[in-house]
């Protein structure tokens, strides 16, 4: 069929406005980032429809999976708004394998999900080059995943970030496992906000009236490179210290705070006994609150403020896991112990 300007062209792909060829540039510029993720089990490289891992070859002999997903919620949007993407992958691995971890499991593998509604390859890259960073730190490798482009789904330079991770344990190995009262509860220090309260977080900030890049209130630089610390990774030093025994139970302290996600490791009839004058409230903390006039129940109940992991510990192996972690870098602060009760039972005021 032809026309009076020549023959007719159909509609393409690209007409419709995904890029195919923009896709297949990307895994090509990412293919280094996931081979620096390579561990022992890893099978196959990127481009196949689906990744192959080898369990025997990780050295498990008789192991359980474990599986979890996350996202990083609304620090999104401040990622995009700053067009600072370079650290939003190490919060999306954090989220999955700081929990896999609570289940006393190692992190094997990693996938991702990444949708966009135009494909910028070097927003991208750098997006999926920080997904590497956290897989390298937490010892899992970036096998797979999932780019989409979605005209029509997302405004311009909007992205989404959703992730999986893989782990295994030997049987009968799995936490939390034999909690009991007098068992010390060991905090170890978050990196500032982490991964969850974001929507509060943004309305604080508009609250405030400044931009994300003003001068930060509370530290140097700006306000938005301050409030995209990358979460901490605590999966080597937890490891470390359930592969030495003695740790009967591991907290992510993520949405919820310190008042929701202790109990989820303690037997009923038991409760957490915090001081809260035993480790300094971070600045950030300090300054949301004081902000938006938060109550202290109800900083506690949606920010980590300041522990981003918290270990339980049999009380005769305490000393000896704090001095573990320390050695693995860690900040570690003795909240308090197991009691009789229920929930958590604060102690003192934070500082």
């Amino acid at each position: 069929m032809t026309t009076q300007n020549g023959p007719k062209t159909g509609l393409t792909y690209a007409d419709a406005g995904v890029d195919i060829d923009a896709g297949n540039a990307l895994v090509e510029r990412i293919k280094p980032a996931a081979k620096r993720t390579n561990r022992s089990g890893t099978m196959s490289g990127l481009g196949g429809f689906g990744a192959l891992f080898d369990l025997k070859a990780a050295g498990y002999q008789d192991p359980i999976l474990v599986g979890a997903t996350d996202g990083v919620g609304t620090k999104l949007r401040i990622a995009i708004d700053t067009g600072n993407v370079d650290t939003i992958g190490i919060d999306l691995v954090a989220m999955c394998v700081n929990d896999l971890v609570c289940q006393g499991a190692e992190p094997l593998f990693f996938l991702d999900y990444f949708a966009t509604g135009k494909l910028e390859l070097d927003q991208a890259t750098r997006i999926i080059n920080g997904i590497a960073e956290g897989c390298v730190q937490s010892g899992c490798a970036l096998i797979g995943g999932e780019t989409a482009e979605m005209p029509g789904m997302y405004h311009k330079g909007d992205f989404d970030l959703a992730g999986f991770a893989v782990g295994a344990m030997e049987r009968g190995s799995d936490l939390p496992a034999g909690v009991g009262e007098g068992d010390v509860l060991l905090g170890l220090a978050s990196n500032g906000v982490h991964s969850n309260g974001y929507s509060f977080v943004r309305k604080v900030v508009e609250l405030s009236g400044l931009a994300w890049d003003a001068d930060c209130p509370f530290a140097e630089g700006s306000l938005g490179a301050a409030l995209l610390a990358p979460t901490r990774l605590y999966v080597k030093q937890a490891l470390a210290a359930v592969r030495a025994g003695g740790v009967h139970a591991l907290a992510h302290i993520t949405g919820g705070g310190l008042t929701e996600n202790p109990p989820r490791v303690i037997p009923e009839g038991l409760a957490c006994e915090i001081d809260l004058s035993a480790w300094q409230l971070p600045p950030v903390f300090r300054w949301l609150a004081e902000t938006a006039g938060m109550t202290e129940p109800e900083l506690l109940k949606t920010f980590n403020c300041g522990i981003g992991m918290m270990v339980v510990a049999a009380a005769d192996r305490a000393d000896a896991i704090e001095a573990l972690l320390r050695a693995e870098g860690e900040t570690v602060c003795r909240l308090g112990r197991v009691v009789k009760g229920e929930g958590v039972i604060y102690k003192g005021a934070l500082l």
